[in-house]
This record gives C-alpha cells, sequence and structure tokens, in this order.
C-alpha cells in the first residue's frame, strides 16, 4: 500500500469512528436545541400576558408653544438649540452654535438671533446670514409640533 493510500483510509476510518460518536451523543439524553411547533406559537395577540407591553415613550418636550413668542424665538443653551416662531403657528429650530468661529448665540430680537462674540445675525425664518462675519447659516434642527409641545424630531 502507498502512503497516501494508507492516509486515507486511516482518515477515512476515523472519521466514520467518529461520526458514530457523535450520532450516539446526539441521541443520548435530551436534545439541545428545541423546535417550536407552528402549531403551539402565538398568532397575533395571544402571546403571554404574563410580560407587560411597553408603550413607546416620547422624547421630553423642549418647551410649549405658548413659550415661544410669535415674531422671535427662544434659547435653549444645555441643549445648544434655537427654537424660532417666525409666524403665528409656525416654528424652526436651529443649533444655537454661530457657524463664524463656535460661540452661542445669546439674544433673539427684530427677528433675528444675535451672536454676542462677532456680532453675526441669523434670520429667525430659516437660520441664513442676515449679518456678518458669519457666512454659513444655522444648521436647522428637525422639531415635532403637537399638542402644544415641541420635541426634537
Amino acid at each position: 500500500m502507498t502512503e497516501s493510500t494508507r492516509r486515507a483510509v486511516v482518515f477515512g476510518a476515523g472519521g466514520a469512528g467518529l461520526a458514530a460518536v457523535l450520532t450516539a451523543c446526539a441521541s443520548y439524553g435530551s436534545p439541545t436545541t428545541v423546535v417550536a411547533d407552528p402549531a403551539e406559537e402565538p398568532v397575533g395577540d395571544e402571546e403571554s400576558s404574563a410580560a407587560p407591553k411597553k408603550k413607546a415613550k416620547a422624547p421630553k418636550a423642549l418647551a410649549d408653544t405658548s413659550d415661544i413668542p410669535t415674531g422671535g424665538g427662544k434659547i435653549f443653551e444645555s441643549q445648544k438649540l434655537v427654537i424660532t416662531q417666525p409666524k403665528e403657528g409656525q416654528f424652526k429650530a436651529f443649533s444655537a452654535t454661530c457657524t463664524h468661529a463656535g460661540c452661542t448665540v445669546a439674544s433673539i430680537s427684530n427677528g433675528v438671533i444675535n451672536c454676542p462674540c462677532h456680532g453675526s445675525q441669523f434670520k429667525i425664518e430659516d437660520g441664513s446670514v442676515a449679518k456678518g462675519p458669519a457666512s454659513d447659516p444655522l444648521e436647522e434642527k428637525q422639531i415635532d409640533v403637537a399638542d402644544g409641545k415641541i420635541r426634537l424630531a
């Protein structure tokens, strides 16, 4: 017998023996994998009532719509956010970080958001630059307005 034939016989016999041992082990004791019977799976609302269903919680409101003056706005320093109401019932939100030097805007007056660092001003309607040195608008943020509450989207 050649060397390669002997290896084939040894490996073949070893593989057959290993398969026999694994088959014997698999049939001994309880199975390690449980396959659910489709007839026993819950359908629709028939799920276990033992675990209560959790309702998705809406994010905390930033403000009431009545907190934002028409033709003005409010700055939320801790969230680095400005919310404005250019027209009655129209709410906008922008980053409170000035695009010129990264300062936080400080006030809203006469239809503009004011940066105290270098005098940049941004329009409350769209965050665009009303007066430089800033050349880029404030980044707009998405908000949800419902039931008199304003939340980040």
